[in-house]
């Protein structure tokens, strides 16, 4: 059954993307997806989410990257998108430097920077 304003139940969205419910149901207790609840504690997956979960299935089934990978690389990809947005607003270098040492954690790299510099 589909809800109006784009937001599909956990069994639509699941058939939709090929993938079992229980499969989404890991993926939101690992944190990779955030779906809302309604009133009766249902999940609700909207659109944005449901294209989040075509990624990590694309992530998974065809680049054969495990979930722990697929958690690091959402990871990176939302700090390389808070470093784009500061970069557009005339962020200080502080800000800037802030954001990339957090990349640099999330990568396991930290350790090494200093071996880099």
């Amino acid at each position: 059954m589909r809800v109006t304003g784009d937001f599909y139940f956990i069994s639509t969205a699941a058939r939709l993307l090929g993938l079992h419910p229980q499969t989404l149901r890991k993926y939101e207790r690992l944190g990779l997806v955030r779906p809302t609840r309604t009133v009766g504690s249902m999940r609700v997956y909207s659109a944005d989410e449901l294209q989040r979960l075509r990624l990590i299935k694309h992530l998974v089934d065809e680049l054969g990257i495990n979930l722990a990978g697929v958690q690091r690389l959402l990871s990176v990809a939302e700090s390389a998108r808070r470093i784009r947005r500061l970069t557009g607003r005339g962020r200080t270098r502080g800000d800037l430097v802030r954001e990339i040492d957090h990349l640099f954690a999330i990568l396991g790299l930290d350790e090494l920077e200093g071996d880099i510099r």
